[in-house]
């Protein structure tokens, strides 16, 4: 798909007044993937790595999975196939998740959680403003 297209198109679409420039999105992803690479590999090991009593439940590993599928989900549905309620669907996905991943983790990793929180925080405000959106272009 051509990008020029595509920046059109969600340059074109009715926005709230709050939405933070496009240029943003990036900057902010880029910190935030490293951040989620970091909590996924150590979920990961603890689940898998780890031995005995300490493993972590496999549940966690399993829910951190449906997260970074729905997560990386969304661009497709959103920019791709440029359907805002399935992709207000995904962003919802994407918040169940990463609040589910919170609240397994904190538990057994304080730190992890915590690694996680900036994530959450910004899934809750792309979640505000996806669902602004889709209101906005009915």
């Amino acid at each position: 798909m051509n990008t020029n297209t595509t920046q059109g198109w969600y340059t074109e679409l009715v926005k709230p007044g709050w939405a933070p420039e496009p240029s943003v999105f990036g900057q902010v992803w880029s910190v935030l993937y490293v951040m989620i690479a970091i909590a996924f590999v150590y979920t990961t090991w603890r689940t898998f790595g780890a031995s005995g009593a300490s493993a972590w439940p496999k549940y966690i590993f399993y829910i951190f999975l449906f997260n970074l599928f729905v997560n990386l989900m969304f661009t497709p549905i959103q920019f791709g196939l440029r359907n805002l309620p399935l992709a207000m669907l995904d962003i919802l996905l994407v918040l169940g998740s990463c609040l589910a991943l919170v609240y397994y983790i904190f538990p057994n990793s304080k730190w992890v959680a915590l690694l996680l929180a900036p994530y959450t925080i910004w899934v809750c405000i792309a979640t505000a403003l996806q669902a602004s959106i889709t209101y906005l272009n009915r």
